[in-house]
Parts: structure tokens; sequence; C-alpha cells
């Protein structure tokens, strides 16, 4: 007797266009992105756009480029529910025509009396079924379609969380679709799932809930069931749920802000997963796809880390050489600072140590290009005499004119003279920041008679 061959894994992403792409749609993206490369398989992209409207063109091209910046290319689509409409009629008309489905014609009024009444009498609510007969519409009433919901227990095994059981009892008819060709989420997504042969839905645990709903589908209509697994939520460093102020940034958001999208995937990959007994934390898309392991996803909340981000982007930005840091950073600079890009990526390879986003930049490095107009006492070094931070500033400019044997001729002033005292003043004279690179480090990049302009300078500001 041979093995059956093993099922292709496909599986989708089914984003809403109804807002752009968020960190936990892009992390569900990924997390399936990464699963079907794992294991040679297919990544389909859905736009679920029936909801026509709360449904905007401009969020469907915002999710597209988002996830084309990420990386994340599907293999399929993009697939729109709303040119599928003949497909969903056909399936409701044959759950109508096995009478597992029927017209509701209740009222919210009366559905709401109905959901109050069942509370008070310390009930789950969830409808009655008194339109259960209606197997036509009525063109002179509104109505929705529900589907019958057997009463069962309703088992299956999440990839993640192991078995999960649920009592359909609990649930009642539920709406599948406003009339023929308006299916809602439940039905369309188990339709849609099944003529895209998609093997493995992985989606957020707070898609649970909705499970038992599809399955009960998936078997009326007579589908396989696809494989279930629901990824922890993102929380709040507090490990509460995530606060608006990060789960309604979007990913187009963070791009603007300056982080690399290398850097992102590598933050979205290690929200709920890690690595096979591997304590490293920055990976290349390379190394997570070939790592990714649904046995290594967590159960628990996953901690949304803004100080990690940071760091884990910083860690890209220093792995860039000079030249591609500098085409990174083109929409974030001024042009004119393009116009003499040896001197830029001198700056660059200087700076970028202490670079976390792109947008830091030009904060960071804007002395190069222009020395900022800074107070005489910002040269004071901790309680040292002005006169004494004078002298010394004087000294250095005679060792500074030999450019070639600076550093080691100004190092020794400052060992004899007391390090503070010499490095400090000359470090802003040459920034007038209080932060910045090492003198010697601006020396290198300004060269011979930008930095003596800019000594004279300091000397100039302490004489007056």
């Amino acid at each position: 007797m041979t093995d059956s061959p093993k099922k292709e894994v496909r599986v989708r992403i089914a984003p809403s266009p109804t807002g752009p792409l968020h960190m936990g749609t892009a992390r569900t993206a990924l997390f399936n992105w990464l699963f079907a490369k794992n294991q040679g398989g297919s990544f389909v992209l859905r736009i679920e756009d029936t909801d026509l409207e709360r449904s905007d063109p401009k969020y469907e091209k915002n999710i597209i480029e988002g996830l084309r910046w990420l990386g994340l290319n599907w293999d399929e689509g993009p697939f729109r529910q709303t040119e599928r409409l003949d497909i969903y009629e056909k399936y409701i008309k044959k759950l109508l025509e096995e009478d597992r489905a029927y017209y509701c014609f209740c009222t919210k009024e009366e559905l709401e009396a109905e959901k109050q009444a069942m509370l008070s009498q310390g009930l789950a609510p969830k409808y009655s079924g008194r339109c259960c007969g209606n197997k036509n519409p009525d063109p002179n009433r509104s109505s929705v379609i529900r589907f019958r919901i057997p009463e069962t227990e309703v088992v299956f095994n999440d990839l993640i969380r192991g078995k999960v059981k649920f009592n359909t009892g609990l649930i009642g008819d539920i709406v599948i679709a406003k009339d023929l060709r308006t299916p809602l989420y439940n039905l369309a997504v188990v339709i849609d799932d099944y003529e895209m042969k998609i093997s493995h839905v992985i989606r957020g645990e707070d898609h649970i809930s909705n499970t038992p709903k599809q399955i009960m589908l998936q078997r009326a209509l007579g589908f396989d069931e696809p494989v279930y697994a629901h990824l922890p939520l993102i929380l709040s460093a507090d490990r509460s749920k995530l606060s608006k102020r990060y789960a309604e940034t979007s990913i187009a958001d963070y791009r603007n802000e300056g982080y690399l999208p290398e850097a992102m995937v590598n933050f979205l990959a290690l929200l709920g997963w890690h690595p096979e007994e591997d304590d490293r934390e920055v990976f290349d898309s390379e190394e997570l796809t070939k790592q990714f392991n649904m046995k290594k996803i967590q159960k628990a909340g996953a901690v949304f880390n803004l100080e990690k981000l940071d760091w884990l982007n910083g860690q890209y930005v220093m792995r860039l050489e000079p030249e591609e840091l500098i085409e990174r950073l083109e929409d974030f600079i001024p042009r004119e600072w393009l116009k003499d890009r040896e001197f830029l990526a001198k700056v660059v390879k200087t700076e970028k140590e202490r670079v976390k986003k792109l947008t830091d930049f030009v904060k960071l490095v804007g002395f190069f290009f222009e020395l900022p107009d800074y107070p005489a006492n910002l040269l004071i070094w901790d309680k040292t005499p002005k006169e004494n931070i004078l002298d010394n500033l004087q000294s250095v400019l005679p060792l500074a004119e030999d450019f070639d044997n600076a550093n080691n001729r100004i190092m020794a002033l400052a060992e004899e003279r007391g390090r503070g005292e010499v490095l400090w003043p000359l470090r802003v004279a040459l920034s007038g920041q209080t932060a910045s690179p090492g003198p010697f480090d601006i020396m290198g990049v300004l060269g011979r008679s930008e930095s003596l302009k800019r000594i004279n300078i300091a000397v100039k500001k302490l004489n007056e």
C-alpha cells in the first residue's frame, strides 16, 4: 500500500479594505508567508471587499503597497470578493434548496427584545428560529438569510492551541447573507477557502469564535476542513490589549517614520514566535523562512515593545553599506545634501551607529552641513574656568593646522591637560552639540579647512 500524496500547502491573507494595513494584519500575513515558503507552498492574497459601505480603493492600495514594502509577495491574487458574486449565489441557493438556510424577516427591535428576554432568564442570547420555515423571500419585507446551526459539539485541532471544543447549541442560527449575492464574512470566507484550495487557515485568536460556525458551513456544503492555527494577540507592555496608539498605527506610518522593512519583518516575526534553540534576535528573511516552525508559536499574548523595534531597526541600519543607506535616506534628507555623495557617505559612515530610525538622521547630522548657533557656555567642561578652555582651544589650533598628525598631537595635549578640558570643547566647537561623534571622527569628515574655521568660531565666542 502506497502513502497518499502530501497535500500542497496553500495559505492566504484576506484583509478587508476598510482601513490601512496595521500591525496585526501584517503579522498574520508574515506568518502565513513564512509558513508557505518554509513548506514550499503558495501564499494567496484575497481582498474581502463585500462590505461596500466601508470598503475603499485607497485602503486596498495601502494594503498592497504595505505587503510589497515588507517583501511579502504573493503567489496568486489579489482576488476580490466583489468579482465572485456568481460563485456565492450558487452556494447560497444550494443551502436554501437543501433547507439548510432560510429567510429571516425579524426586525432589529424584535431581535433585541428576544435577546433581552433570554438574558433576563440567565440564558445565552441566540436567535429563536422563529422564521425557520421561510423558504422564499418577500419583496415587500426586508430580510436576511440565516443558516441552520445543528446542535452538536464541534471539535477541531488547532496547530497552536491543540484540541478546541465548542457547543453549537449556544450559537443559534446565524445570518450568512443579506441576499443571494451579498454573503457575510463567515459564508464568504468558507466558500473562498474551498474554491482556492486553502489548506491552512492561520489567523488571529479573535477569530476562534468564528471557527465552529465556519466548520458547520463547510460540513453543510460538503467541503473539506482546512487546518486551523490561531495566533496570539499582540499586547501592550503591561500585557493589556494593545493601545490604540500602536494598534491603529499603520505599516505605512512606520515606513514614514523611517523604519526599514527588514527590521519590521524581523520584529513582527518575534511577536509570538521564537526560533529553535537560538537566542539571537536579528534574523533576515531567509533565516526566518528556514527556521519557521508552527510548533514554536506561543499561545500567550505577544508583547509589543517599541524600544525593541527601535533597537532592531538600528541594527539593520548599521549593517547597511554607506551607499545603500544613502539610497534609503533619499526621502528623509534635504535634496541638497545629495549633491556631494562622497561627503554624505563620510557622514553616514560616521553617524550610522547612532541612527535608530531614518527620521533621526537630519537631527543627528545636520551640524556637518551647517554649524548651529550654540551658546559659548556650551564649550565649558564641568567647572573648568573659561580662561582654561580658551587656552586649550587656542593650543589646539596650531596642532590642527598639521592635519595629518592632528589626532595624535591633540590627544597628547589632552593627556597632559585633561581629556575633558580639551576634547569636550573641541567636540562642541566642531558640532555645536552636547551629543555627537568624537572630535577626531568629526574632523575626519569636515576636513582641515572647515575644522579650523569652526575652532576659530569657538575661540571668538569665548573671547566675546
